[in-house]
């Protein structure tokens, strides 16, 4: 008597399920090219993004489909122009909207100033 294991045959995923994961990967390759810098450093997800910006160096991003600049700094207060609005943040308080994104100041140190841009609240 021979003892042999019924294996069943090799099945391929469905063509939907291969579809949607071809969709997200390029979903996310698409969210990450959106974001570039020049004199600062992104990290975004999907409906937000944290800017650092190096103080002294004119700095630039675009993120969640606008452009962000580094102005300038008074003490714990960090002055950023964001879709074309220029507006002076304080570290600690509530987000500031512009052009339908909230904008707000994360820290303000000697050599950086982190803010945080998101969609909605």
């Amino acid at each position: 008597m021979t003892n042999r294991m019924h294996m069943p045959p090799m099945s391929w995923p469905p063509v939907a399920t291969i579809v949607r994961l071809v969709a997200v990967t390029a979903l996310g390759v698409a969210l990450l090219a959106g974001c570039s810098s020049e004199g600062a450093a992104t990290e975004c997800g999907l409906d937000q993004c944290t800017v650092t910006f190096d103080r002294g160096v004119e700095g630039n991003a675009s993120v969640l489909g606008v452009d962000a600049r580094f102005v300038g700094t008074e003490g714990d207060r960090a002055t950023v122009e964001v879709a074309g609005e220029r507006v002076t943040l304080t570290v600690g308080e509530p987000a500031t909207e512009v052009g339908g994104l909230s904008v707000s100041a994360e820290s303000v140190t000697d050599s950086q100033v982190v803010v945080r841009i998101s969609r909605g609240n």
